[in-house]
């Protein structure tokens, strides 16, 4: 019998991201606009496009073996299942969301402590009034079912949302009160799944490669070479995951040196690279950072 693993993929805002990641990590993944079951290369991987906000429950019923979802939803759901890791990315980039408390610019509404007795808008129903409670606020907490951010003030008196960096609640001028919850991606097992050792072996060796795979995104490789008077000059510029590899080149006095480095740094350091003797410098993409 053929040994499959279900993996439920999170479709919506989290679908594209996601999917570039697989592919990064070494996995084609084909999308029918039709269809809600992405094609593997992989055939002891049968996935299927679920909504993040449902993910958690089906892992925990066993309809699926594991899943990518948000800590949010994990929580919002009661899920009792097996977090295998944290992949730290979102839709828009490779930073934890945060769902906060946000108020018209102009509303009286300053702390937490202003919203007693007031009405909130969220889809975070169940967290939203378990944090409300932990702090004694009593509060009215309607779901919603999308568009959140033009409630207020006539459909609610303040909203708790979902948000990357706040743009879209300046835009519609929203101020946040206080953040209530921060969260980030998870590889999520069924617990009777993570005891099956074929399964677990399995989604251990996909997040390791998700993993990599993040741990590549802000990073770059560097090639140049180096005459050995500059060496020390070049080593003191450059900070990797170790130290960088020197090979001897064939011409005398001349060294190979390869670095992985932040990408946000090589600007500033190829100039530098470049004044102190360095030559032929070469900035290539990483695909997987395996540490």
């Amino acid at each position: 019998m053929k040994k499959v693993l279900r993996l439920g993929l999170p479709k919506g805002s989290l679908q594209e991201s996601t999917l570039k990641l697989f592919k990064k990590a070494g996995y084609a993944v084909t999308v029918d606009p039709r269809s809600y079951y992405p094609d593997f290369d992989d055939v002891e991987i049968q996935a299927m496009l679920i909504r993040a906000q449902e993910m958690a429950k089906y892992v925990d019923d066993g309809v699926l073996d594991a899943g990518l979802t948000g800590k949010d939803w994990i929580l919002e759901q009661g899920a009792d299942v097996h977090e295998v890791a944290e992949l730290n990315y979102a839709k828009g980039g490779l930073r934890p969301v945060k769902w906060v408390i946000a108020v018209p610019n102009d509303s009286k509404i300053k702390t937490l402590r202003d919203l007693k007795g007031k009405r909130i808008a969220t889809e975070l129903v169940g967290f939203t009034k378990k944090y409300l409670r932990s702090k004694g606020i009593k509060a009215g907490v309607d779901f919603s079912w999308g568009a959140t951010e033009v409630k207020p003030p006539y459909l609610a008196d303040a909203i708790v949302e979902l948000t990357e960096t706040g743009s879209s609640l300046r835009a519609n001028n929203l101020r946040i009160v206080e953040t209530i919850l921060e969260s980030s991606t998870r590889f999520i097992a069924n617990k009777k799944a993570w005891k099956d050792v074929w399964k677990k072996r399995k989604m251990e060796n996909i997040v390791l490669l998700l993993q990599g795979a993040l741990a590549a995104e802000e990073k770059v490789g560097l090639k140049m070479n180096v005459p050995e008077k500059s060496l020390k000059r070049a080593m003191s510029l450059l900070s990797s995951l170790h130290s960088p590899t020197i090979s001897q080149l064939s011409d005398r006095g001349w060294f190979a040196l390869e670095v992985v480095i932040a990408e946000k740094t090589v600007r500033d350091i190829i100039p530098k690279l470049k004044s102190v003797g360095a030559e032929g410098i070469i900035e290539y993409p990483l695909n997987k950072v395996i540490p």
